[in-house]
């Protein structure tokens, strides 16, 4: 003690700290927690609140971390290399060939213009042409920070965003390619006609090395994993630094190989529960550090004390802000896009974060960009993702109106499902023998209202040796449990047909046993998330999701479902509302005598006539499932959502939400949405009804529950 008491005294802290590894790991991690929730609360970017906290730890504010650490410097390449990985694996390709000659339309119209007017302000500082066409380059990529705004308003399928989701695999592309370009004009020896063929010839060898390749393998490996999720994660991460080794090796950037790792192995991860695991553990620990690292280079004194700074972050803001608006009028102007559309492109396209500040950095590492470039830059960051996602949100609501209509949803699925399942059934996965009950009579009222059967479902985990003792007692627990869902449901008036299944994990065996039994709907009890693991590796609720061929509805009952004599659906978007949750609570209301309200919250500013406008809107969609008994519309006005939503429940014994799973930026960036805000407050029961990956909005035949919800 005494000897720590004498370091403390006679060191400073930045030398005691630079000496002790652990500590700026430790207080990194503190940062990582703490400070991202702190800006949310004060709605801005997390990311904002981690490029200030590398500012004011940095040698600009209290020192206490260098910008030579040795295992910062460390974790921030990590980072830097995992961003661009994350980055290429955010692309959405089958988004691109949808509508691929419009995504490279405003793609090539968002590189040209941007990549020119990004040159001309590097020209007017008298900067070279070399670092001025790179300075271009910051300016033509984007990321797609606002991604969770338009999941939640439900307007994917508007062409405008499709096409600036599509375009942004070609400005990533084009930024990284201009970035190859400088790099190799500044090597020793110059920039001949020769080198840059072979440079070229070398890039795309192992540009298709790396894009077949890899794809080829992980196919490989994948399928004879046997679904080992911990060794297709470890396999993902040996894909990304053996690319961005490989890269290095000829002479390229790291970023580069770490971006075509992402495009390579895009396709065999599919949308999974291992691509959640890789984004999580990038999002919550390397991206954020290379953040903080980023806010340890910005030098504040310089920048406050020199007025050629603030001009050059005014005119970067500005020439950034006019390219990106030209691209989307220009656009507009082809594809005849009305200006609520344009305004979504423009915002979509405005965050500067993930591929620009790779770039930028590399750029300041090997000398082409200078500090005040550098500090720019966070500066054009720091603006434009709080001021995009900010202007997506008011200018994207009601897009699918102006949406190029899809009449084939509305007919086909449904007759699909009526010729191929002949029976209502409902899957019920029984663990917890307190919550077994309310589920099994949640069940049996669908059940008796469709017409269908329950089927009690028990998985007892596999052992190596089929006689191990553990796995007798498993099926006999298991047993113990069906016989009691058996009874229980009898009791109900329902006939129950138990399956007992041995297989290696939970999620996998209900995913499987639903798919075999050609189940319509599986019902869960809520697992609450606890635990290192759980939020590594999700939980068995978050990978049946991932993998479930049907809707699952997952149910936290605070009470017995025969009670339920109130039940509540928030409905947040009116232009392309969720109307399945709907129909579900309307099957349950009826099979119970229970009444549904479809809630509505609108902006405290809206008129009467307009709030009468909506009501009547909103009604007219709720006709079209022609229920027997309709619900009773009721809208509100209020200048927060889920505040709304949460004093109107106070009245009821249920609430019925659409299950949207939040998709972590490319900037490691998450944004909350109504339905996470409501499920951690509300104190009544909720079911939420979560899809599977791939379906799509359907007409389901009376009686049949669904959900739609993007994930």
């Amino acid at each position: 003690m005494e000897l720590i008491l004498q370091v403390l005294a006679l060191e400073p802290t930045s030398q005691l700290l630079g000496k002790e590894p652990i500590v700026p790991f430790a207080v990194l991690l503190i940062v990582i927690l703490v400070v991202p929730i702190l800006f949310e609360r004060l709605r801005l970017p997390g990311l904002v609140g981690l490029v200030f906290s590398g500012v004011v730890l940095g040698p600009s504010g209290w020192n206490l971390f260098q910008t030579e650490s040795a295992i910062i410097n460390l974790l921030a390449d990590i980072g830097l290399v995992y961003l661009m990985f994350v980055a290429g694996l955010e692309v959405d390709l089958e988004q691109f060939y949808r509508q691929k000659n419009r995504s490279l339309g405003f793609g090539s119209f968002s590189l040209i213009i941007s990549l020119v007017m990004g040159s001309l302000l590097g020209q007017i500082f008298g900067f070279s042409w070399v670092t001025s066409i790179l300075i271009g380059s910051l300016f033509v990529s984007y990321t797609l920070l606002a991604y969770p705004i338009i999941n939640r308003l439900r307007v994917m399928k508007n062409e405008a965003v499709t096409i600036t989701i599509g375009a942004k695999i070609f400005t990533d592309i084009g930024a990284l390619l201009i970035l190859t370009l400088c790099v190799a004009s500044t090597n020793a020896g110059g920039f001949t006609l020769a080198k840059l063929l072979t440079l070229l010839g070398w890039l795309t060898i192992y540009s298709v090395v790396v894009l077949v390749g890899f794809d080829w393998i992980g196919k490989e490996f994948f399928r004879r994993s046997g679904g080992e999720e911990g060794n297709q994660f470890l396999f993902v991460l040996l894909t990304v630094f053996l690319a961005a080794v490989g890269a290095q090796l000829i002479g390229v950037e790291k970023i580069i190989g770490a971006f075509l790792a992402g495009l390579a192995v895009n396709e065999v991860l599919g949308e999974g529960p291992v691509k959640e695991k890789v984004v999580f553990v990038g999002s919550v620990l390397f991206i954020p550090i290379f953040f903080i690292n980023l806010g340890l280079l910005i030098d504040l004194p310089a920048f406050t004390k020199n007025t050629t700074n603030l001009q050059l972050t005014l005119l970067f803001v500005f020439g950034l802000i006019t390219s990106k608006l030209i691209a989307a009028l220009l656009t507009k102007l082809l594809c005849r896009y009305n200006w609520q559309e344009m305004l979504t492109m423009w915002s979509l396209s405005l965050p500067q974060v993930g591929t620009t500040l790779a770039v930028t950095l590399v750029g300041y590492q090997i000398g082409l960009l200078s500090s005040e470039v550098l500090n720019s830059v966070v500066a054009v960051m720091l603006v434009t993702s709080t001021l995009g996602p900010l202007v997506t949100s008011r200018v994207a609501v009601g897009l699918a109106s102006s949406a190029t209509p899809e009449p084939a949803p509305t007919t086909q699925p449904e007759q699909k499902i009526e010729d191929t399942d002949t029976a209502f059934t409902i899957v019920v996965p029984i663990y917890n023998p307190q919550t077994q009950q309310y589920l099994i009579e949640l069940a049996t009222l669908l059940a008796r209202q469709t017409k269908g059967r329950i089927v009690p479902l028990a998985i007892a985990t596999a052992a190596a040796h089929m006689d191990a003792p553990q796995l007798e007692a498993s099926l006999q627990r298991s047993e113990r449990l069906l016989a009691k869902a058996t009874a229980q449901s009898r009791v109900l008036g329902v006939a129950a047909e138990p399956l007992l299944r041995i297989d290696d994990a939970f999620a996998q065996g209900i995913s499987r046993a639903a798919r075999e039994q050609k189940a319509s709907l599986i019902v869960m009890g809520w697992g609450k998330r606890t635990g290192l693991r759980a939020r590594l590796f999700g939980n068995v609720i978050d990978n049946v999701l991932w993998a479930s061929h049907c809707p699952v509805a997952v149910t936290r009952l605070v009470d017995s479902p025969k009670k339920i004599q109130r039940i509540l659906v928030p409905i947040e978007n009116l232009m392309a509302p969720t109307l399945q949750p709907v129909h579900f609570a309307q099957m349950l209301a009826d099979s119970n005598q229970a009444q549904v309200t479809v809630l509505n919250v609108c902006e405290r500013r809206t008129s009467s006539s307009k709030i009468a406008a909506r009501r009547s809107h909103l009604a007219l969609l709720v006709a079209k499932l022609a229920l027997p008994n309709p619900p009773e519309i009721q809208i509100i006005a209020h200048e927060n959502v889920a505040q709304a939503i949460l004093q109107a429940a106070r009245l009821y014994d249920l609430v019925v939400l659409p299950f949207i799973r939040n998709r972590t930026s490319p900037g490691g960036l998450a944004i909350s949405d109504v339905t996470t805000q409501l499920a951690s407050q509300l104190t009544c029961s909720i079911v939420m009804l979560g899809e599977p990956q791939r379906m799509q909005t359907v007409a389901l035949p009376t009686g049949v529950p669904s959900t739609t919800s993007t994930q």
